[in-house]
Formats: structure tokens, sequence, C-alpha cells
């Protein structure tokens, strides 16, 4: 982490400055798999808390596997608190699962580009999706999750880029370590609002 640190730093002074304000930034870690993916779904554009309140009553109710997500009835789905939208997405990645269609074991092994090729097959699963899960699951250094709205707004308030194309073009200055820059960016948005995330 020193290393990406040192290395973002050259690039832009204002990560050295939030370190100096804020602290290091923690490491966001998830174990891979379908769990993680089930979770993702429910965090789509909304907050890490109340999805995070909604996955712990499907898991009190019933072991989150592909097997018993497929079978859960629409109704027994909005009695936990998923949306119409979000009970056929993790319907779709469970029934892919169980097809087979999907080897989530398998992704650990293959490329951030063969990962996202194979996840965005699936309706219900974009890039933050498949970026975070990169980041969070499979420690993938070198990624900047431009659909997640904390870091937009990070970007345009200390940086003064408004534009996603720019923002997209300047983060290519911190590859390889896009992913490090990004964990400093949420940082820095969480702490300002006083705000503390367990990933």
């Amino acid at each position: 982490m020193q290393e990406a640190i040192d290395f973002l730093s050259s690039k832009n002074p204002i990560f050295l400055e939030i370190i100096e304000k804020y602290g290091l930034p923690p490491i966001p870690k998830r174990p891979p798999g379908f769990e993680t993916l089930v979770l993702l779904i429910l965090e789509q554009q909304v907050s890490i808390d109340s999805a995070k309140a909604t996955f712990l009553k499907i898991k009190a109710y019933k072991t989150c596997n592909p097997e018993n997500m497929a079978v859960l009835s629409d109704e027994e789905y909005r009695n936990l608190g998923v949306s119409r939208q979000k009970t056929k997405y993790i319907k779709i990645l469970a029934e892919a699962v169980l097809n087979k269609d999907l080897d989530i074991e398998g992704l650990a092994s293959k490329s951030a580009i063969q990962v996202r090729e194979e996840l965005i097959k699936l309706k219900g699963i974009g890039n933050w999706t498949i970026d975070i899960y990169l980041m969070f699951c499979l420690e993938e250094p070198d990624l900047i999750p431009l659909d997640d709205i904390a870091v937009i707004n990070t970007i345009k308030e200390l940086l003064n880029i408004h534009d996603r194309q720019e923002m997209e073009i300047h983060a290519e200055q911190w590859s390889p370590y896009r992913s490090y820059a990004t964990y400093l960016l949420w940082h820095y948005y969480l702490k300002k609002r006083n705000r503390t995330i367990s990933y």
C-alpha cells in the first residue's frame, strides 16, 4: 500500500493531503462468491447500511445460496424488503449459477476484463457492481468506478473535473493504482461527512 500511496502522491499532492488530514484509508475486503454478489445487487443505488440490513434479513430467513434464492417467492422477497427489480436480478444470478452459465469460483483465476465479460451478460449486474466485486473480492489494484456517486462527487470537489470522460482520462495517470486512489477518495468523502462504513 505504501508503494501505491507514494506513487499517487507523486502524481497529485491531494492524496497526501487526504492522508495527513484523515489518516490511511481502509482497504475494503469481502469474500468472493454468490453471497457478495447478492449484497452488491442490494447495494445498487441505496446506502450500504440499508442494503446490509436487508441482506441480514435474507440470511436470517434462509441460507443465501443459489438453490434458496432461485425458489423464494416474489412475496417472500417483498416481505424481506427487496424491490421487485432486485428480486428479478437476484433470481437471474441464482439461475445462472444453477444452470452453470456462471462459474463464480472460476472468476478468481480470470483477468479483470474476462470477469467483466462474464458478469455483464447478467441482467442487473452492471459496471459498478463488477468494479466493486473486482476490487473488494478479487483485489484488483487498478480500477476506478466512475459510476460511483461518492467517487464522482469527490473528483468534482477536489479536482474540479465535472465531465465523466475527462475524469476517466485524468485517472489514467493513477494507473496501476487506480483502486487505491478510489479508496482514498472514498475515505475523504466519508470522513468529511463523519460517516463510518463497515464494508
